[in-house]
């Protein structure tokens, strides 16, 4: 289904072409007239049904928008498309945002869908695993090396006793070999093996220290000093789209269904439910849908450095923007 890793591995491969494509032209958006570009970071799936719940619904045209969605994939660089104005507004992980800010590309975060990151490691149930470390003394991992969490996890935990394979997508392995773990999605590949008889459990990340937000609705600062109306309606709009999405994500599913045959009506369903408590938390409630902190910026920062991503913390103030 999808994956926010192959993107991060893009995101280096493309990042000289994105400083040189920040300098040209932007005129390829029109937000000041009402139409505006999102461009996904994946295909349809459960993880952007709000906005196709905003644009569907209303929210978006209540607020005078007339917002162009544009179905992502792998190899489709968003970070780029937005710095360089070929799209008002995208979806990138909190990862990304901070290793392009800390190369000097000028986009900022407005908004973030998950407050708790989909990204884990599942196992057959039959190990009894309690934790990821359970998982590192034997046995077969996948996963695609050189990410973030991947050296968040090897610095915590080694991997000496497990054997790292590369991660390729899908879930056959799995399902034929007990001793075999991999990376996932919540969202995605323990929905695919359950499907195909396994019994997985899944352990996030996030539980482990690494919790970047993922789903983060970016822009380009001359959005927000320019047209600062169009992004605080874009946000509101998009807020009252994941509300009526998080109600009933049956209207958004069968518009995104028609755009990504290659999910079922009842995939899609189980995927809108599985992502609800890492989206709506004790936080969100307080605070409203897509509220980010400073302090979960900083410790993301940080974190990068001590894994020696990036060399320097850029400053949360100059690209964490509230439009509230």
């Amino acid at each position: 289904m999808k994956t926010m890793n192959r993107r991060l591995l893009l995101l280096f491969a493309l990042m000289s072409l994105m400083l040189t494509s920040c300098s040209r032209d932007k005129s390829g958006a029109h937000a000041t007239d009402g139409k505006v570009k999102l461009v996904l970071n994946w295909v349809p799936e459960p993880e952007f049904g709000g906005f196709y719940a905003a644009r569907d619904g209303g929210a978006y045209a209540k607020q005078n928008l007339d917002v162009e969605i544009m179905g992502g994939g792998a190899g489709v660089p968003v970070v780029q498309m937005v710095a360089s104005g070929q799209a008002d507004f995208g979806i990138a992980g909190g990862d990304e945002v901070i290793m392009a800010r800390a190369r000097g590309v000028d986009i900022v975060a407005l908004f973030a869908i998950y407050q708790t990151s989909p990204q884990g490691i599942m196992a057959h149930a039959s190990r009894k695993a309690k934790t990821i470390k359970d998982l590192l003394g034997s046995g077969t991992l996948a996963m695609e090396p050189g990410l973030p969490y991947v050296a968040y996890l090897k610095k915590q935990h080694r991997f000496d006793g497990v054997q790292i394979v590369p991660y390729d997508g899908g879930v056959a392995r799995f399902v034929n070999d007990p001793n075999f773990a991999q990376q996932c999605f919540i969202t995605s590949e323990p929905l695919a093996a359950r499907k195909k008889g396994a019994n997985p459990s899944v352990f996030l990340v996030a539980d482990e220290g690494f919790n970047p937000y993922v789903g983060v609705v970016i822009t380009r600062r001359e959005m927000v000093e320019k047209n600062k109306a169009i992004a605080i309606a874009f946000i509101h709009a998009s807020r009252e789209g994941w509300r009526s999405y998080l109600d009933d994500p049956k209207p958004a599913n069968a518009t995104m269904a028609k755009l990504n045959t290659t999910m079922d009506a009842e995939t899609f369903a189980a995927a809108a439910e599985a992502q609800k408590p890492l989206i709506e938390t004790p936080e969100t409630k307080s605070r409203g849908l897509g509220t980010m902190t400073k302090e979960r910026w900083e410790t993301l920062a940080n974190q990068l450095v001590e894994l020696n991503i990036i060399d320097k913390a850029p400053n949360v103030d100059d690209f964490l923007v509230s439009v509230d």
